[in-house]
Formats: structure tokens, C-alpha cells, sequence
């Protein structure tokens, strides 16, 4: 499950046109992350998050196995979601929908 720092230069290229194209700046982005139900993973995820003014929820999944993570957070530009994208990158067994 790990997917730890695979994405590459192209692909936020790639997405930070895609965002330009879809919305707005400044404006509200929400973020979606699913991590295995340890405490660890959460944590960290929890730590870098923190660092951000957002609204953050939990779900556990029905096996209890993982948790979603919801964060909205408003953004200046399509640079400031990537930027957090790649601070969670770095958590192990980290999925970013």
C-alpha cells in the first residue's frame, strides 16, 4: 500500500494545470487521504495538517482496517495544494485521493 513520494515532477505539473483549469483561487479545496487505523499514521498526518487553518474529519472504514481523512482548507493557488500534498507524501502507507 505504500505509495510514499512515487508521484512524479509531471504529475504535479500535470495537476496544478488541471486545478487552474477547474476553479477558482483563492478558494476552499478538500483534501481526502485514507491511512491504515494506526496510530502513528494518524499522527503524523494530524501533525503536518495542524499547520494549516481547516476543518479536518475522521471515518474508519467498516473493517476498521483504515480511516479516511477529509481536510478542507482554503488555498491561494493551486501551488499551495501540491505543497501539502507533497508534506504527506512522506508518510508511509499514505493513500491521497
Amino acid at each position: 500500500m505504500s505509495n510514499k513520494n512515487t508521484k512524479s515532477e509531471d504529475f504535479y505539473l500535470r495537476f496544478e494545470e488541471q486545478l487552474l483549469e477547474s476553479q477558482d483561487w483563492p478558494g476552499m479545496y478538500m483534501y481526502k487521504f485514507i491511512v491504515k487505523d494506526g496510530k502513528n499514521e494518524i499522527d503524523q498526518l494530524k501533525k503536518i495538517l495542524d499547520n494549516y487553518d481547516g476543518n479536518i474529519s475522521f471515518k474508519s472504514s467498516s473493517s476498521n482496517k483504515f480511516i479516511s481523512v477529509t481536510f478542507e482548507h482554503k488555498v491561494s493557488s493551486p501551488s499551495d495544494v501540491i505543497k501539502v500534498y507533497r508534506e504527506v507524501s512522506v508518510i508511509d502507507d499514505i493513500i491521497s485521493l
